[in-house]
């Protein structure tokens, strides 16, 4: 049973490879398994059809729920938020091969589409936990969703097209101007 596994495995991994060099749709899964080193068929045996591969890559995608409690600094929102969005980055980039499939192929494939508009309502929900634990009674309630959404959008930007560029502070400057604007009575 361990080398059913590891066949498996070893087609997650082909087809991660393939579908990102040339786009799901150019991909047919005769090459998926000659990269894989398995006959056609398993590839088959284990997704009946080529888009069950695409939603098993899906499910691959790094879980990016940060504990609120390991980037929280008490009084200082624009510190916990930089923490965050650093834990947020760190579990994208362990799989950046995957992340760039799955932003490619976001605007052909519902499933993919679904998965990455989720993954933002997780980073809008962690954005709003860790200002309202970090900025506590000095945080204007009525603030916090609009600076929650505003920042989800730029840190989804970032993980989308700007990671593909150099390393720039522009977030970091966006981070300090919207706890700033937080922080004022």
């Amino acid at each position: 049973m361990a080398e059913d596994s590891s066949a498996r495995e070893r087609i997650l991994r082909a087809a991660e490879e393939l579908f990102a060099e040339s786009g799901f749709d150019a991909t047919p899964t005769s090459r998926v398994a000659e990269r894989a080193a398995v006959p056609k068929g398993l590839v088959h045996y284990y997704f009946r059809r080529k888009a069950d591969l695409l939603a098993a890559l899906v499910q691959r995608l790094p879980d990016g729920d940060v504990d609120a409690r390991r980037v929280v600094v008490v009084g200082d929102i624009a510190e916990s938020l930089r923490r965050l969005v650093a834990a947020l980055d760190a579990r994208l980039d362990s799989s950046p091969l995957l992340s760039h499939l799955l932003w490619r192929e976001a605007d052909t494939h519902k499933a993919v589409r679904d998965a990455l508009h989720e993954r933002y309502r997780s980073v809008v929900r962690q954005i709003r936990d860790v200002i309202v634990a970090a900025g506590g009674a000095v945080v204007a309630a009525k603030d916090v969703d609009s600076a929650s959404a505003l920042l989800a959008h730029a840190v989804s930007y970032r993980h989308s097209v700007a990671r593909h560029a150099p390393d720039d502070d522009r977030l970091d400057l966006e981070l300090t101007f919207v706890a700033a604007a937080l922080e004022r009575p």
